[in-house]
């Protein structure tokens, strides 16, 4: 991929503490991009310590890696469930750089909040609920406030980051509800900007190398790889067999698939939909940083079984879609 191809263009990453957000940074900071890395976890908040307990990760951190990179990292704590935080930070961006480019809602925050495997009349609800919060409603705030930056830019580009590209269900409601509705987040999006220059996609890494996965295999990246050799099955709760991780990406693979979409002049014709990491580093060319393109969809088919995916087919049962037809003129 050609270095520097988005010299100039203006990113917000809401959620870039760690995991893909962050990995989604340093790939636009490759890029030549000047990127807004935002989320609660600062080193200037409540005397060092991360709003995720057990994390030491912080905005700041992503931030000087952006720059290293390549890029102008800009570090803003901001809390995306609160919407006068984000008026704040969309009013600090365009008072120093006058629009925004491109928007990543990747906030999430809900590891410690899902009960894999349970019910939803035995889960704690309040958890469910809390995660709907930080997952949801944050992309919605974040999304109202800084899309009117983006109107009136040459091209401008919106993701959603989720998890998986298919409509199953995934093993706990309160989670299944968030990654099913991002997707849509997307696609919604898309119909309501369809006629203007900005592109709506929702977009999933396969098996994530982030930190905390790393450090419940008790690996770094560097060798990340010694975790695969314990061929151990799944735990109940999670997914953590040692030959799946030999298959897993890290997280600047999914941020170079935001780089690919980014700088594609065609792109607005995938508006709307929902893409993988491992589809799209077959399109465009793009590696991993071991110079490899792990393809998690194939190796789970394989493994697991077939599934079906939010393809074309999918889609069409979509559009053209009824309100549509009888009130073509809404947006």
């Amino acid at each position: 991929m050609p270095k520097k191809v988005l010299q100039g263009k203006i990113a917000l990453v809401a959620g870039a503490t760690r995991g893909a957000g962050r990995g989604i940074a340093i790939a636009l900071g490759e890029a030549g991009a000047t990127v807004y890395c935002t989320g609660r976890s600062s080193r200037k908040h409540a005397r060092g310590r991360t709003a995720t307990p057990g994390r030491p990760e912080t905005i700041e951190e992503t931030a000087e890696l952006v720059t290293a990179a390549g890029g102008h990292g800009i570090a803003v704590r901001v809390d995306h469930t609160e919407p006068a935080e984000v008026k704040k930070l969309v009013a600090l961006i365009k008072r120093h750089h006058k629009g925004l480019d491109i928007l990543v809602n990747d906030v999430w925050g809900g590891d410690a909040l899902t009960e894999f495997g349970k019910t939803f009349w035995t889960v704690n609800l309040d958890n469910g609920l809390r995660m709907l919060k930080q997952a949801i409603h944050s992309h919605i705030i974040t999304s109202h406030f800084a899309v009117p930056l983006m109107l009136g830019r040459k091209k401008g580009i919106i993701f959603e980051i989720t998890d998986g590209d298919a409509f199953y269900y995934r093993g706990n409601l309160f989670y299944d509800l968030v990654k099913i509705s991002v997707i849509r987040l997307a696609f919604a999006m898309a119909r309501e900007l369809r006629k203007k220059d900005i592109v709506s996609v929702a977009l999933t890494p396969g098996f994530l190398r982030s930190e905390a996965v790393l450090d419940h295999f008790g690996v770094s990246e560097a060798n990340w790889k010694d975790a695969g050799k314990k061929n151990r099955a799944n735990a109940g709760n999670q997914n953590d067999a040692g030959p799946d991780f030999l298959v897993s990406e890290s997280p600047r693979y999914v941020g170079r698939a935001v780089v690919a979409l980014a700088s594609d002049p065609k792109v607005k014709k995938k508006t709307g939909r929902v893409f993988s990491s491992w589809a799209l580093a077959k399109e465009y060319g793009f590696t991993d940083l071991n110079g490899t393109q792990p393809h998690w969809g194939n190796y789970a088919r394989k493994k697991y079984g077939k599934y079906k995916t939010c393809d074309e087919r999918f889609y069409s049962y979509w559009v053209p879609g009824l309100i549509e037809m009888i009130f073509p003129d809404w947006f």
